[in-house]
């Protein structure tokens, strides 16, 4: 976790100060109702600039409650296991833009959106672009001045 712009930052701050509350209010949620809270859910001691939070695991949860019904952190999510096709098989099924296996996952060359609160739709390389496109076919008898000496 750092500064965004820091080569070695994999994680930077979440997006606003109410944002962080709303995330600890998730993280108390999780620990009042009983879960067990495997790692983080504090601020990290030496980031004292920023709306940072802890990355946060929880275990044995309940899949009706509202830690895992809600989204809470954002647009990306993890499945951890050596089983491939579990692997897809899981992934198929989280509402979430991207799923890494085994690890975070992102990058520039992939799409990515929002699911629920966080807006439907997609940025980046093509799916990106689709949406603000509208298809347009003209059909001529012949090839316009400026396009003779196109190749047919």
């Amino acid at each position: 976790m750092g500064d965004p712009f820091g080569s070695q930052s994999q994680l930077g701050p979440l997006a606003a100060e109410r944002q962080r509350t709303r995330v600890e209010g998730y993280i108390a949620k999780g620990v009042a109702d009983g879960f067990t809270l495997a790692t983080g859910g504090g601020r990290p001691k030496d980031l004292v600039r920023g709306w940072y939070v802890e990355p946060t695991v929880f275990g044995n949860v309940d899949n009706h409650s509202v830690i895992a019904q809600e989204e809470i952190f954002g647009l990306n999510s993890s499945v951890f296991t050596q089983d491939g096709d579990k692997a897809r098989q899981v992934a198929g099924q989280l509402r979430a833009s991207t799923v890494g296996h085994n690890a975070f996952r992102t990058g520039f060359g992939i799409a990515f959106g929002g699911f629920k609160q966080s807006g439907l739709g997609r940025e980046g390389i093509l799916e990106g672009l689709l949406p603000f496109l509208e298809t347009k076919t003209v059909i001529l008898d012949g090839r316009p001045k400026g396009y003779e000496n196109t190749q047919p």
